[in-house]
């Protein structure tokens, strides 16, 4: 009877002891926050499309590149000020675009996180459809990235070593190697993501579409490097394919103006350190468009249009001219446009020589479709600009596009991209000025020059947390006096750098 008991003792305190050990372990784990390595991919897919838009596309990056393209005025004694007037204390700095420059790569970090779960042995195995998602959006972080920065790190940023900074044209060779691998599993389908999709709620089709928009674009930008009538004919097939797939635009519409706000309006409001500007309003003016009245606002009854460059107005608070867009919290951003697809495709047939009449026209419509959507609502219920408005509209401008069809497309899309992708509108100015020696909108600000050296960034500088902690960054920023000054004088690869 002891030896049982003893036995049953002994066996009690074996259970209880394993109990206890399983029970730490449950403790030890957070279930409320549990690691990246087990969530479900689907829900990092939704964090990517936002990120994407507000940390990367329509953040810092878009507000200082409106004042380099002359689309928006930077205004208010403040940053903006400082950019528009080319301060290189401002312009050059490291600490400029640190917050997008690592906000970027986290969101790489993430959309990489995604194609190792959906690897075999993953949580998200031979879910094609997650993993064609996560292939098109990390090809346009990527790109944003690298034609900003040119040359950046990318083969090891992820490795926990320091990251050597990679050729722009090796990270390109990767865009559209993503591309073609996303078109490959969006190819085999899956509905996996269409719950989290924000923007296409998985349809996969027109997944595809933006793939083939974006391929259209990133060969675009290598015609001065390429300058063959074969790849301009790619271009023309990718963006034809994009339409034949049923896509038109992809935009992010998960705002409503009273608890959430577009980033656009988000920084407007609480700093109102932007202003329309001369050049754009000339543009609009002398073509007697519809939509100046959506772009040249009165926002505070001092009727005053920026200037480019202007020392008194880049210092004004709240009393320049502003687009009506930014008063709507409600307004969509983009990923890519339908005007942008358009006109892709007008320019690379003007190119070849082809009629472009029609993709120009389309172009151009859409973008009046666009400024009313998101301008009109800020102007009244009443505001509207009518087909026939829209019809008077492209005529007038038709001995324009038949005097000179490819300047024409090059001016609309400049006007159509002053709403919320003016990160292309620099990629345009910078690659016209590579592939022919100039863009048709000529950029009046006199600061761009200072002292008979250009002040007008070709790139724009690294952040600072990788030029403080990255040796190879470092060195390619420069010290002392020479520090960031690269980015006056060093053109990006498909720009004619090096």
């Amino acid at each position: 009877m002891k030896m049982k008991y003893i036995f049953g003792v002994a066996l009690a305190s074996l259970v209880f002891a394993s109990c206890s050990e399983d029970q730490m372990d449950s403790i030890n784990k957070d279930q409320r926050h549990p690691s990246v390595n087990v969530v479900d991919a689907k829900f990092q897919i939704t964090d990517a499309e936002v990120s994407t838009v507000y940390s990367t596309l329509c953040g810092s990056y878009a507000w200082y590149v409106s004042s380099y393209t002359e689309q928006l005025f930077g205004t208010g004694n403040n940053q903006l000020k400082n950019t528009e007037l080319r301060q290189m204390g401002e312009t050059a700095s490291s600490s400029t675009f640190n917050n997008e420059w690592n906000n970027t790569y986290l969101n790489l970090n993430n959309l990489i996180a995604i194609s190792k779960k959906c690897a075999e042995g993953g949580v998200n195995a031979n879910q094609y459809d997650i993993l064609g998602i996560e292939q098109v959006l990390e090809a346009l972080n990527w790109g944003v990235l690298t034609d900003l920065h040119g040359d950046i790190p990318y083969k090891e940023c992820f490795t926990g070593v320091n990251a050597k900074i990679d050729s722009q044209k090796d990270v390109y060779d990767h865009i559209f190697n993503l591309l073609d691998e996303a078109q490959k599993n969006l190819d085999k389908g899956g509905s996996h993501a269409a719950d989290q999709d924000l923007l296409f709620k998985g349809k996969l089709n027109l997944w595809k579409g933006l793939a083939h928009a974006l391929k259209a674009r990133y060969l675009l930008h290598t015609y001065g490097v390429n300058k063959t009538n074969a790849l301009l004919q790619q271009v023309v097939d990718e963006a034809n394919a994009a339409i034949a797939t049923g896509f038109t635009e992809c935009k992010l519409s998960i705002f409503n103006g009273q608890t959430s706000d577009n980033s656009w309006s988000a920084y407007w409001w609480s700093r109102h350190y932007i202003g329309s500007t001369t050049t754009m309003d000339k543009l609009l003016a002398e073509r007697n468009d519809p939509r100046e009245s959506i772009y040249n606002v009165d926002m505070f009854g001092a009727n005053i249009l920026g200037e480019p460059g202007n020392d008194a107005q880049a210092q004004l608070d709240r009393q320049l001219n502003a687009p009506a867009w930014l008063e709507n919290g409600a307004a969509y951003l983009h990923l890519f446009s339908k005007s942008e697809l358009y006109f892709i495709l007008a320019e690379g047939k003007a190119r070849l020589g082809q009629d472009a009449k029609s993709d120009f026209e389309e172009g151009v419509k859409a973008s009046i479709a666009d400024y009313l959507a998101t301008g009109g609502p800020a102007l009244g219920d009443e505001f509207a600009i009518t087909n026939e408005q829209v019809s008077s509209y492209l005529t007038s401008i038709a001995a324009r596009f038949s005097a000179n069809p490819l300047k024409e497309i090059l001016i609309q899309k400049y006007i159509a991209q002053a709403r919320d992708e003016q990160l292309e509108t620099y990629n345009d100015i910078r690659r016209c000025r590579f592939v022919d020696g100039s863009h048709p909108v000529e950029l009046t600000n006199s600061k761009n020059v200072s002292a008979g050296a250009n002040r007008w960034p070709l790139r724009l500088p690294y952040g600072d947390s990788d030029v403080v902690s990255n040796p190879n960054v470092a060195a390619a920023f420069g010290s002392g006096n020479d520090a960031g000054m690269y980015i006056f004088t060093n053109p990006v690869w498909w720009a004619g750098g090096k």
